[in-house]
């Protein structure tokens, strides 16, 4: 099992979830009614396919319990820093996780 702590700064929210190993972190976030989109990301989101680029993510900690960054994730965030990732594409392994939505 893997516990995941969403935060978003801007509205004061920390959320803590529990996932099953292998989770992908988009859908943890939409199941617990976790908000991972701008207004321009709610209107133009590709639904979890990687390509629009609109649920990215911070990873704060636990970056070692994540999967490898994806192709896609890599031509969609080059000039973004290392910890920067597309919650579409990431799956959480194990072990506990802090990710900042909307960075």
């Amino acid at each position: 099992m893997a516990n995941i702590t969403f935060i978003n700064e801007k509205q004061s929210l920390k959320q803590e979830v529990i996932a099953a190993n292998g989770a992908n972190l988009r859908e943890q976030a939409l199941q617990n009614q976790v908000d991972l989109y701008t207004l321009k990301g709610k209107l133009t989101n590709c639904g979890g396919y990687g390509q629009c680029g609109t649920c990215i993510v911070e990873v704060l900690a636990g970056a070692e319990g994540l999967s490898e960054r994806t192709e896609t994730e890599n031509r969609k965030l080059k000039k973004k820093p290392d910890n920067y990732r597309l919650a579409c594409q990431t799956l959480v392994n194990s072990g506990d996780v802090t990710v900042r939505v909307k960075p």
